[in-house]
């Protein structure tokens, strides 16, 4: 039989199997070398199931659970596992699997049957436990679309016959286990024996899908009440009804029906409307707001959404005024380390709390003060006669990372505060059982935005996205409750609108680097999307701050 040469990058060697040979088959012979428990492969730099068969020579790198893409399928395949007992317990019921919320994923439920929600869960993880025990396969096969459709029709999936059937695909694939067919976009583990650690509890009207924590995949994630989260989701689920599109289907269905300029300017709306109600609750506050201020994620949109709030702001009859966290940075040489010994702009030590604090003070007593401005080149504060003297209808509003945690304020008075998380928290979903991360929809963004301002290729954006969101987790997320409001930047149209210019920046990244599986990742999400034209969104709209031809200045 024929021979084929691989190399895998865990060992460090040459290997040769017979044709065919599928990656289980090959991690199970270098299982002594691997040194973890593996649940799929880079081949090439593509990611593949473990029953993926080499027939030609290929660059291997078996990953285990505790890398992204190893995450990622264990969460597909517990969705799988846990819509099987879902549907085996209440086969008439729909589940909609929501968004991440509280270290977990919430879950609508309908038609189900059992007025007793506790009774359900614990039917559902009684037969979830059966199912793993049994060990069954999760079976992948490829079908003519016609026979695919007829499949989903069967299992009532007609969120997914909306999607693909305007695909203009052939062929698709799909995937079994115990009798029922789905799809979760993205590779999956072979059997349900890899998925030892899970938990289903009740959880505001619905389910809450309980994950295994990130470095210990034996144990589940803590629970984080997140309320204000969990509230500004259901807010804009409600605007998801509104524009009638709140999956990838029916906003296509929407866009063939020549409709991409009603979906703009209502989401566009939609977003004035909270942006002006903000601002009123604001101005209208007993307690006299002085300092507004202003945190989220990279790319959430912190600036535009800075900028519309002072216009309402002025509308209200106050007089919005500016204030850079960045320019009180300590000086280069006091900067904190991170535990690689580089320096950690993002740790609250990076900036000079006690001095900042002061000119706050000054500034709300009325004091005229000179602002420093940090100059990154030299590592230096510098003063170069810049002054701000607040009037008592002024409203200062200071935008940054640290802009919820209660350590960047101590000398201030909280009464006269007003915090606001501003993130990407999108709302559009694939299908039922498919919610799109919110971590994407920023990472494409930044992606755009890089390339166009700040000349960056989507490879280095990409190499440089684990390290922001590891600053994200540590000193962004962890302070989000305590926004006293929270603002979704996301818009229910930008994926249609972003897909052209961020295919050409996908395509670009080499196939020899590690961050090619990211990109090919992106670029079949992106695939299921019509492309909106952008000619009528507004140049106010916050996504003009990645696209180019908003009427604001970013300098």
């Amino acid at each position: 039989m024929r021979q084929i040469e691989i190399y895998c990058e865990n060992t460090k060697q040459h290997y040769t199997y017979p044709l065919g040979t599928s990656l289980t088959e090959i991690s199970e012979d270098l299982n002594g070398e691997l040194k973890q428990k593996v649940c799929g492969a880079y081949v090439n730099n593509k990611v593949r199931e473990l029953s993926f068969e080499i027939v030609k020579p290929k660059n291997i790198r078996f990953f285990g659970l505790n890398e992204i893409n190893g995450k990622r399928i264990y969460i597909r395949s517990l969705f799988f596992l846990f819509y099987v007992a879902f549907k085996k317990t209440c086969p008439h019921g729909r589940l909609i699997i929501d968004h991440a919320i509280s270290n977990g994923y919430y879950c609508e439920i309908e038609k189900t049957g059992c007025d007793n929600i506790s009774e359900l869960v614990l039917r559902i993880k009684d037969e979830m436990t059966r199912i793993v025990a049994a060990n069954l396969p999760i079976v992948r096969k490829g079908l003519h679309m016609e026979k695919l459709l007829s499949e989903y029709e069967k299992e009532g999936l007609n969120d997914k016959i909306m999607l693909y059937s305007e695909m203009g695909w052939l062929y698709s694939y799909a995937y079994y286990l115990d009798g029922y067919i789905n799809y979760f976009h993205g590779h999956m583990l072979p059997s349900t024996y890899y998925l030892q650690t899970f938990d289903v509890e009740a959880f505001n009207n619905g389910l809450l899908l309980r994950m295994p924590d990130d470095k210990d995949f034996g144990r589940l994630q803590d629970f984080v009440p997140q309320d204000k989260l969990f509230g500004i989701f259901r807010e804009h689920q409600q605007w998801a009804e509104i524009v009638g599109a709140d999956n990838i289907g029916k906003l296509n269905k929407l866009v063939k029906q020549g409709k991409e300029g009603e979906i703009i300017k209502i989401s566009e709306a939609l977003h004035e409307k909270k942006i002006a109600g903000i601002a009123t609750a604001i101005a209208e506050n007993k307690k006299k707001i002085r300092l507004v201020l202003i945190s989220g994620p990279s790319s959430s949109g912190k600036t535009t959404f800075s900028k519309r709030l002072a216009i309402q702001l002025s509308v209200c009859g106050k007089t919005p005024r500016t204030l850079s966290i960045d320019n009180y940075f300590v000086d280069r040489q006091h900067t904190p380390l991170d535990e690689n010994g580089n320096y950690d702009f993002e740790s609250l030590q990076a900036i000079d709390i006690d001095f900042f604090n002061q000119q706050l003070i000054d500034m709300l007593k009325g004091k005229l003060v000179e602002l420093p401005k940090f100059d990154f080149s030299t590592g230096l504060r510098t003063f170069n006669e810049n002054y701000m003297q607040l009037g008592p209808d002024d409203i200062l509003i200071v935008e940054g990372i640290h802009g919820l945690n209660p350590g960047l304020i101590p000398r201030i008075d909280s009464s006269i505060t007003y915090r606001i998380f501003v993130s990407a928290l999108t709302s559009i979903s694939i299908d039922d059982h498919n919610p799109i991360p919110t971590t994407d929809n920023r990472l494409i963004r930044r992606i755009i935005r890089d390339a166009k301002y700040r000349g960056y290729s989507a490879l280095e954006t990409l190499r440089r996205w684990k390290s922001v969101r590891k600053g994200e987790q540590k000193n962004i997320f962890p302070h989000q409750e305590n926004a006293d409001i929270m603002f979704n930047s996301a818009l229910l149209y930008e994926m249609a609108v972003l897909k052209k210019y961020l295919e050409p920046l996908l395509k670009s990244v080499p196939e020899n680097q590690p961050e090619f599986a990211e990109s090919l990742r992106l670029l079949k999400f992106m695939n299921y999307f019509k492309n909106i034209n952008d000619s009528e969104i507004p140049p106010t709209s916050l996504i003009r701050e990645f696209l180019g031809g908003s009427s604001f200045s970013y300098k």
